[in-house]
């Protein structure tokens, strides 16, 4: 087990806490030195001060101080918390809430006009004040300034085009509203367009139409210049599969060739320069059309970067699943803004195009704004408004799979233990202990792996190791990664190919980027031997596999297990997912809904029902001001 640090010069509660593994020993050392710098000792504020820190490192942008106990216990990957918390010392919510209010950390002081500390107190009834660290406040604000201008008005579209480029890109309208189509539609009126919507929904297919929409629309203007267009995603392999899906449509589509970037790369960064990135609000970006795939793993601070780049006439589409893992780092950005969008004006354009649209309207007999109502929901209206369409309909898996990961997005903990107790060839439900087979699975598709990796079948190889992946919550202890890797190894050995460094059939992650030779932090590859007897790592991109020498590699590792969080833009015909105890922190319904989301065919989940019960239970609630409506006032 992990020791918990401890800060030495903590003192009442905050060591207490600390002690406990609620605070970290750096998040005393950040209060206590705030403490310092503005003269501010009150052990109230300090403890504020130190559960903000704390919530940035769980992933939240400030501290809803009327929920201070939903702050959880610092552990391992081994050891789920075992704490009841509702036996430390918390101090009372009130009276933390008024100290904050006058405190220097927040108003400044005779110590100097230092304010590292913001809180705001939303308008709306039942919503507590939130104490923000000034960095992620004034990302936070950027981001709002930004999304509400953007909001306020409309680029200029010709309905006519628009119309007959939609019936181009998706055929003749049917009778009921395709979203895809009312995306396209949508991005082609606004400046801002999310595309919404879980795995096998669409979202890249209606990027490839939303970009050739844009294309002819430019050149139906006169003397309209080629549209400059930027693909990015937070990660290389993300930004990889963007690339490629992109381009396999790009011919039929009328598309020129397009490459992505992620999105460091695209706001150019800086090593050791003062402004971290060449692109920012004083230099922006210089394109016309700006698309972000995957943008649920896109973070606070990120995506205040981008906006504060990009041009007020650059149009924005950003596209992700709001129900995956959220960023790694402080915020949810893609999940707020589907929850609470920035409404904008009706814009007459796009009123005019769902009129003409039978489609839209619900019925190809029928016309006009009047029948919108009939065929799409008030909440969809409502994002519309927003520039928010939710991709709905699975193309990719459904069936069981797809009620599955409903009944989990949903917190319906019942229907998603039916569903799993009623077995057949999709769903499997098996106690931790019961590895006959996950074992099978995993040898066997060792054994495809190495057949076609000896022969030197790059693209054999690759669609056999993508058949069944193991995917873990945790990486340390009986239930994560390190465990279960040398497990399956240990089931997969083939002494006779295993020579070396490298060897055939290895399959290998990559962990770090090289975007010169093409390679990306999470991509998965195998090793294959080639006609003279050399061995290449495959990696997948498109239609044929890349080669690369092994050597070429800046870092990786062999890999028979990965984190729920690496899988994330990935699609398997079957996954095994490891599920640890029920009081594991990380056991969220987020975590559930992308493992089962990442399986074409089958799942199955070794672990307990009281486990799916708490990860179903345990949703994710990140603070941000952005989750609140944004007609709030804030002081």
């Amino acid at each position: 087990m992990i020791p918990i640090r401890v800060a030495q010069r903590g003192r009442g509660i905050l060591r207490e806490f600390n002690e406990a593994g609620v605070l970290s020993a750096a998040d005393v050392h950040v209060a206590a030195r705030l403490g310092r710098l503005a003269g501010e000792d009150r052990e109230p504020v300090l403890f504020a001060a130190a559960l903000a820190v704390r919530a940035v490192r769980s992933g939240s942008v400030c501290l809803d101080l009327t929920r201070m106990r939903d702050i959880g216990v610092d552990t391992d990957d081994e050891h789920p918390d075992q704490l009841d918390l509702t036996e430390l010392p918390w101090p009372d919510e009130e009276t933390v809430i008024d100290a904050v209010r006058d405190s220097p950390l927040v108003c400044g002081g005779p110590a100097g006009p230092l304010r590292p500390l913001r809180l705001t107190e939303p308008a709306r009834p039942g919503a507590g004040p939130l104490l923000y660290l000034d960095r992620y406040y004034r990302q936070e604000q950027i981001i709002r300034r930004v999304l509400t201008a953007r909001a306020s008005g409309h680029p200029a579209a010709d309905p006519a085009v628009v119309c007959r480029e939609l019936d181009r890109l998706f055929g003749p309208a049917g009778d009921t509203p395709d979203r895809q189509r009312l995306a396209a539609a949508l991005a082609a009126t606004a400046w801002t367009t999310v595309v919404a919507g879980g795995p096998g929904t669409g979202k890249t297919h209606t990027i490839a139409r939303i970009l050739a929409l844009l294309v002819a629309h430019r050149a139906a203007e006169p003397g309209g210049a080629p549209l400059r267009i930027a693909l990015a995603a937070p990660t290389g392999k993300a930004a990889a599969r963007l690339q490629e899906a992109v381009r396999d449509q790009a011919g039929p589509l009328g598309l020129p060739e397009l490459s992505a970037a992620t999105l460091h790369r695209l706001l150019g960064w800086q090593r050791g320069r003062t402004t971290r990135f060449r692109y920012h609000e004083h230099n922006r970006l210089p394109y016309d059309v700006v698309v972000v795939d995957e943008t649920s793993m896109v973070s606070l601070t990120m995506m205040s970067r981008l906006l504060s780049a990009l041009r007020p006439d650059t149009r924005l589409v950003l596209a992700g699943d709001p129900d995956q893992l959220a960023s790694v780092d402080a915020g949810a950005v893609l999940a707020d803004l589907v929850a609470a969008p920035f409404l904008g004006a009706p814009d007459p354009a796009f009123e005019t195009i769902l009129a003409a649209d039978p489609g839209f309207a619900g019925a190809s007999s029928r016309a006009g704004t009047s029948e919108v109502a009939e065929a799409l929901t008030e909440p969809e209206r409502k994002r519309l408004r927003g520039g928010i369409v939710r991709l709905t309909r699975g193309r990719r898996f459904g069936g069981r799979i797809a009620d599955l990961a409903v009944a989990v997005r949903a917190g319906d903990t019942d229907a998603a233990l039916e569903l799993l107790r009623s077995g057949g060839d999709t769903l499997e439900l098996r106690g931790p202990e019961d590895i006959v087979a996950v074992r099978a699975d995993i040898v066997t598709t060792s054994q495809r792996v190495t057949a076609a990796a000896v022969t030197g079948d790059a693209a054999t190889a690759l669609s056999a190791f993508e058949s069944h992946r193991l995917l873990c919550a945790h990486r340390r202890g009986p239930y994560g990664v390190e465990h279960w890797d040398r497990t399956a190894a240990e089931w997969a050995a083939s002494p006779e190919h295993r020579t070396g460094t490298w060897y055939p059939g290895q399959p290998l992650l990559v962990t770090a980027n090289d975007h010169e030779a093409r390679i990306y932090n999470g991509d998965t590859g195998v090793v294959v031997s080639r006609p003279d007897g050399s061995l290449r790592v495959a990696l997948q991109r498109g239609e044929e596999p890349l080669l690369i020498h092994p050597t070429r590699f800046p870092a990786v590792v062999t890999v028979f297990a990965m984190t729920i969080h690496r899988s994330q833009g990935s699609q398997y015909d079957a996954v095994t997912i490891v599920l640890p105890e029920p009081g594991s922190s990380l056991l969220t319904r987020e975590l559930l809904y992308t493992a089962i989301t990442r399986a074409r065919r089958h799942v199955r989940i070794l672990g307990t029902e009281e486990a799916i019960r708490a990860a179903i239970d345990r949703h994710v609630l990140r603070a941000s001001g952005l989750s609140l409506d944004q007609t709030d006032q804030f002081s």
